[in-house]
């Protein structure tokens, strides 16, 4: 087992000081900011309520683009295509035909 430095037990306190003065001043900041801006305590986040309503206008918009885009699909192409998930992003799928071998 290796002996400690002589120096270490010092270092450690210093350490533990410089440490606990840090934690004082940004306890001090974090006071004085609360202090001068009333209303830095009230959260940024909104609540789920919104997220949820947002979500749910996310997902008619992207259904808006989905009709549109296999609208305009069926009207110019002479194949047939889907609405489906894609893990590419693409809001429609070309479906093939399979033929029976001859």
């Amino acid at each position: 087992m290796a002996a400690n430095p002589p120096g270490q037990g010092f270092q450690n306190k210093n350490r533990a000081a410089i440490l606990a003065e840090l934690d004082k001043e940004k306890r001090r900041l974090i006071q004085s900011q609360s202090m001068n801006n009333p209303g830095a305590s009230i959260p940024l986040s909104r609540p789920a309520v919104n997220k949820e309503f947002r979500d749910q206008a996310e997902q008619q918009h992207i259904a808006a683009q989905q009709k549109a885009a296999l609208q305009h699909a069926h009207a110019h192409s002479s194949g047939f295509f889907i609405t489906q998930d894609s893990s590419f992003g693409n809001l429609i799928l070309p479906v093939l035909p399979r033929l029976d071998p001859e």
